[in-house]
């Protein structure tokens, strides 16, 4: 009687023990599917974030050109920017005094238009200028935020091209207002005395405050005869603050 009591208890011991494990086990699989619920969460609230900067915003025309991006201007305060390349990093401030250039660079940059971009055109001690490719994704880009529009000139007097500075790229062809081609910039490396078919013509919206040594090496790199470098250089662009 006592060894059947003994053995009773036993039983129940050791189904009590399973049921413990069973619920710590059910338990441990309940906490990791919260934590991966937590971490699905924060992956949408990421995606919502990002479709926030990318949705409702019109394709850009030369009619709607001021008032949207004068409008987005005041809620787009920002004017620091970081290019980042294979060769380094480059820092890069906007002028608020051309609100417009600052504005479509901020949106551009925002709407990660730059990303997979190139440097591609290069030039030893003058220029360097990005915002192009030869990628089917860059012409989809512009198709969808809006491929004609140019920027008005913001040229401010006195201010002139010297070492460092950033200016929007210029459509030549029946563009007598010195309009700028919106996706496309230069920064400038070159003596002031190369600087006389610039001035006065190229919108300068902004300057580099660090990373010029990584100018200067992108400069040097190989380039074919129409300044486009043998290498791609690739970019990716993000708001500072």
């Amino acid at each position: 009687m006592k060894k059947l009591f003994i053995y009773c208890f036993g039983i129940v011991l050791f189904f009590g023990s399973c049921e413990d494990k069973k619920k710590a086990s059910e338990t441990e699989s309940d906490s990791k599917t919260l934590v991966e619920i937590k971490t699905e969460t924060k992956k949408e609230e990421a995606v919502e974030t990002d479709k926030k900067d990318t949705a409702d915003y019109p394709e850009i025309t030369n009619e709607n050109l001021v008032a949207f991006l004068t409008e987005y201007g005041k809620k787009n305060l920002e004017t620091k920017v970081l290019i980042s390349t294979r060769f380094g990093d480059i820092e890069i401030e906007l002028y608020k005094d051309t609100p417009l250039h600052r504005a479509n660079f901020i949106y551009l940059v925002k709407q990660h238009y730059f990303d997979e971009t190139f440097f591609h055109r290069v030039v030893p001690n003058f220029i360097i200028q990005a915002g192009n490719s030869d990628l089917v994704s860059t012409q989809k880009k512009r198709a969808a935020l809006g491929k004609e529009y140019l920027l008005p000139a913001e040229i401010i007097p006195g201010r002139v091209h010297e070492y460092g500075t950033v200016s929007g790229a210029k459509e030549y062809r029946e563009n007598p207002d010195n309009r700028t081609a919106p996706y496309e910039f230069f920064i400038f490396l070159g003596p002031k005395s190369s600087t006389t078919h610039l001035n006065g013509k190229y919108t300068i919206f902004g300057k580099v405050t660090k990373g010029m040594d990584v100018v200067e090496k992108i400069s040097k790199v190989e380039a074919d005869d129409g300044d486009w470098p043998l290498n791609n250089i690739y970019i990716t662009a993000k708001v500072l603050e």
